[in-house]
C-alpha cells in the first residue's frame, strides 16, 4: 500500500469532520479537520492551476498560520516536494538555498516582501534562483505585478480531491539545516520516513487524541513540523502560535485548556522571567511540556515541577525527522536531566571513537537507526556516505547511557572544549550556572589559553535587576564541577544570539567576544 502524507488528513476529516484542527491565534480563528482538508485540496488544485506538477520543488516562506499548514499538506497531495524556509535568512542564505532545491515555486508572506523582491530582481542564474511562480499570502494592496494573489487563487479553486498517483519513497520535503558552521544541507524526507516518525512518535509519546497541542516553535523546523503533522494524524488540535510570546503561551495554557506541547529550553527559561507579571495560572488539564533542541538545565525541569508542569526531555534531529529518545511520564522526575530511551521503532547507541559501545556512564557519539532517518543529503553524497554508516545516522552528539539504558545527551562534538586534554561539555557548566539566581541566561565558549589550550568561559546575561558578577559566577560552580572543569572566566552581554530552534550561536559568540586567556 503507498502512503500520502497529505492524504492522512483526508483520512482525519472523513474520520472527525468536525474536531477541531487548527487554531490560528494570530487570525483568532478556528479550523476543523473538513474546513482544513477543503481549504488544503483548493490549495491543492490552485498550485496544479498555476503550473506545478508532481516532482517538482515548491518553497514555503510563511509565518506559522493555517495557510502554512494547508500548503504544506497540498503539496504533499499533488507530489510535489516542500521546502521550508527559515524566515530569519537573508536574500543570500534563501538563494542558496532555492537554487541548491531548485525550486520552482514559491508561497511566501507579505511581510517578506522586500526579501522577495530582491530575489526577483535577481532574475535566474548566478546569485538568482530558478523560481518562475510566486504566490503571495496576504492583503492583495501592495502585491507586486509578478506574484500571485494566494486568496483569489484559492477561493477560485474547488475543493475535489486532488487525482495525482504518488509513491511512499517520493520526496515529500527538503528541511535545510541551520547551517551555523558552514553552508547549510538539505534534510530529504520521504512519505514513507515522516510516516514511520509519526507512527513511532505515537507508539511512544503521551499523546491522546483531542489533545491540544501547543505550537509555538517555527514550522520550518522539524521540531514543530513533525509533531504538527503528528496531530493531524492522531486527532489532536493544534493550537498555533504566529511567534512565541512568553507571556502569551500563559494566557494560551488557560484559554485554549493547552494539554501538551513542546518549547526549547530558552523558551520555557523566557516564560519563567515573566511569570510574576502572569500570576497564578490555572492548568489542570496540562500533562506536560516536551523540551529540547539542546540539554535541558536540571534546574529548568526542577522549576517547571514545582509549578506543577512536567518536563518530558525530548532528543531528535532534522536527519530523524524529529524522534531518536523521549523520556516518558513515569522518570521525567525521578530522572530528571535525562532525555530517557530510544523512541518505539528507533534504536540509538553511544559508541566511541573506533565505533564500539561504550561502557555505562562513559561519554560517546550518538548514533540512530530507524525507518524515519533521512535517506539523505541533497546533492551532497559526500555528507551522506559520512553521517550514514551501515544504516547508522552518526549525530556528531555526545552522551553517556547509564546502567540503566538511559540517554543522557552532553553536547555537540564540535562544542566540546579541550581543557589541558580534558574534555569539558559547555551543557554541563551551563546547567549549574543556570541554577544561580540572578543568572537569565547562559552559554559556555571555549576561549584560547596559553597555559591549558582552551578554557571554559561563561556568557551570561543577567535578570532584570540582578547585581550578580564574574567572581560570583565562578565560585558558584567551585565545588559542583570539577577542578578542570571550571570556568575561567565570566562575562554579560544583553542577548545570547540564538537559531529559531533556541540553539546558542556559539560561532558568534567566540567571534565577537575575542577573549583569550594568558
Amino acid at each position: 500500500m503507498e502512503h500520502n502524507i497529505g492524504r492522512f488528513l483526508t483520512k482525519r476529516a472523513e474520520l472527525n469532520p468536525d474536531l477541531d484542527a487548527i487554531v490560528d491565534v494570530a487570525r483568532g480563528e478556528t479550523f476543523s479537520f473538513r474546513q482544513l482538508n477543503d481549504r488544503s485540496n483548493q490549495t491543492a488544485n490552485a498550485l496544479t492551476g498555476a503550473g506545478v506538477v508532481k516532482g517538482d520543488r515548491v518553497g514555503l516562506l510563511a509565518m506559522n498560520s493555517v495557510e502554512f499548514e494547508e500548503s504544506f499538506m497540498a503539496i504533499a497531495k499533488i507530489g510535489a516536494t516542500i521546502v521550508p524556509l527559515n524566515w530569519r535568512l537573508v536574500a543570500d542564505e534563501l538563494s542558496f538555498i532555492l537554487t541548491d532545491s531548485n525550486v520552482t515555486a514559491l508561497i511566501y508572506g507579505a511581510e517578506f516582501d522586500p526579501v522577495i523582491k530582491e530575489l526577483h530582481e535577481r532574475g535566474a542564474g548566478d546569485g538568482g534562483t530558478p523560481i518562475t511562480t510566486w504566490i503571495r499570502i496576504g492583503e492583495d494592496s501592495g502585491r507586486p505585478e509578478f506574484a500571485l494573489d494566494y486568496a483569489a487563487i484559492h477561493a477560485a479553486a474547488s475543493t475535489d480531491e486532488p487525482d495525482v498517483e504518488t509513491s511512499s519513497d517520493d520526496l515529500l520535503y527538503v528541511m535545510y539545516t541551520s547551517g551555523t558552521t558552514g553552508l547549510p544541507k538539505g534534510v530529504m524526507h520521504t512519505h514513507s520516513t515522516v510516516m514511520w516518525a509519526l507512527m513511532t512518535i505515537d507508539a511512544t509519546a503521551d499523546m491522546h487524541y483531542a489533545d491540544r497541542y501547543l505550537v509555538a516553535l517555527p514550522l520550518f523546523h522539524v521540531g514543530a513540523l513533525s509533531p504538527a503533522i503528528g496531530c493531524m494524524y492522531a486527532g489532536a488540535t493544534q493550537v498555533v502560535m504566529r511567534e512565541f510570546d512568553p507571556v502569551k503561551v500563559w494566557q494560551l495554557i488557560v484559554e485554549q485548556k493547552i494539554t501538551t506541547g513542546l518549547l526549547v529550553p530558552a523558551m520555557l527559561q523566557f516564560m519563567l522571567l515573566v511569570k510574576e507579571q502572569v500570576g497564578d495560572v490555572e492548568h489542570p488539564q496540562l500533562r506536560w511540556f516536551m523540551s529540547g533542541a539542546s540539554p535541558v538545565p536540571k534546574s529548568l525541569i526542577e522549576a517547571y515541577v514545582a509549578l506543577g508542569i512536567e518536563i518530558h526531555q525530548v532528543y531528535g534531529l532534522t536527519e530523524s525527522c524529529g524522534p531518536a529518545c523521549l523520556i516518558g511520564p513515569d522518570d521525567a522526575i525521578a530522572r530528571a536531566g535525562s532525555t530517557g530511551k530510544a523512541f518505539f521503532f528507533t534504536e540509538v547507541r553511544v559508541v566511541d571513537g573506533d565505533g564500539n559501545d561504550t561502557a555505562d556512564n562513559e561519554p560517546g557519539e550518538v548514533l540512530v537507526k530507524g525507518d524515519h532517518v533521512m535517506v539523505g543529503y541533497l546533492n551532497r553524497p559526500d555528507a551522506t556516505a559520512e553521517t550514514l554508516v551501515d544504516g547508522w545516522l552518526h549525530t556528531g552528539d555526545v552522551a553517556l547511557r547509564d546502567e540503566d539504558g538511559f540517554i543522557y545527551i552532553h553536547d555537540r562534538i564540535k562544542d566540546m572544549i579541550i581543557s589541558g586534554g580534558e574534555n569539558v561539555y559547555p551543557a554541563e557548566i551551563e546547567n549549574v550556572v543556570m541554577g544561580l539566581e540572578g543568572v537569565a541566561d547562559c552559554a559556555v565558549i571555549g576561549v584560547p589559553s596559553a597555559k591549558w589550550g582552551e578554557s571554559p568561559c561563561v556568557v551570561a546575561v543577567k535578570a532584570e535587576g540582578a547585581e550578580i558578577t564574574e567572581d560570583e559566577i565562578i565560585a558558584h560552580c567551585d565545588g559542583k564541577l570539577a577542578r578542570y572543569k571550571l570556568p575561567r572566566v565570566a562575562v554579560f552581554v544583553s542577548e545570547i544570539p540564538r537559531n529559531p530552534t533556541g540553539k546558542a550561536l556559539k560561532r558568534i559568540l567566540r567571534d565577537d567576544l575575542d577573549i583569550s586567556l594568558d
